[in-house]
């Protein structure tokens, strides 16, 4: 074979393998817009939407999703089986996933699926107390939709509900969704989830020379500040709040 019958050979070769790789890159590209484009259209039943909308409002009342029966009887249902059957529903359209101790997990809560809002997901991660401090959940319960003109890029965010009334003063109430930038330093006056020897509490930020004081911005004067100077950490800071959910 010559050399010129040997580079025509090696030329055709190289364009199969580059019409191969083209081939393959559409298929991948395929499925990849197909997938999206279903992820994208998702349509929930009537029920489904009322399930998820009772997920929802549970969730946010109590800081943790509900169980089967909690469900049945929120949406006034009388057979676990029939909550049981929205649940795997939910799971195969995305809406829930199951987690690996077999606790369901809301990642997409809206009911439409679809937004023309610019939203980031943030994590609900459990409750803080406003008075004294309690272990944080770490866990995540759900991802909301939040507008990045709240949540803004590129930092990270997380949800936690607050209880009790040590910060009633900055309109901190019980029940109330704080939305934290997740940060580990703040200026004073800012309003910080701290965390204490593992134990996390929302107060106000003030440092001095000396020490770090955590102290309550509230209508009950039982409240007494918190004197730090080691064994402390800040996880981030309250960028606003969430009432009446």
């Amino acid at each position: 074979m010559s050399s010129l019958q040997l580079k025509t050979l090696q030329n055709h070769r190289n364009a199969f393998i580059f019409w191969m790789l083209d081939k393959i890159k559409l298929s991948m590209y395929n499925v990849v817009y197909n997938k999206s484009i279903a992820m994208d259209n998702i349509i929930l039943t009537d029920k489904e939407k009322e399930a998820v909308r009772s997920m929802r409002s549970f969730l946010m009342h109590n800081g943790r999703m509900p169980s089967v029966r909690e469900l049945m009887s929120y949406m006034k249902y009388k057979y676990p089986r029939s909550i049981s059957l929205l649940f795997e529903q939910l799971t195969r359209k995305g809406i829930l996933k199951r987690k690996p101790d077999g606790r369901v997990q809301l990642i997409n809560n809206n009911d439409k699926i679809e937004s023309n809002a610019q939203t980031v997901g943030v994590p609900l991660l459990g409750s803080v107390p406003c008075g004294t401090p309690d272990i944080a959940e770490e866990h995540i319960e759900a991802v909301y939709p939040v507008s990045i003109k709240l949540a803004r890029p590129p930092y990270k965010y997380f949800l936690l509900r607050a209880k009790g009334d040590s910060m009633d003063k900055k309109g901190i109430n019980n029940g109330d969704l704080a939305l934290v930038r997740q940060q580990q330093t703040a200026k004073n006056g800012d309003s910080v989830v701290a965390l204490i020897d593992g134990e996390s509490t929302i107060k106000e930020f003030h440092k001095t020379d000396n020490a770090i004081i955590l102290k309550p911005q509230s209508k009950n004067k039982e409240h007494r500040p918190i004197i730090l100077t080691r064994d402390f950490q800040v996880q981030g800071v309250v960028v606003t709040i969430i009432n009446g959910l």
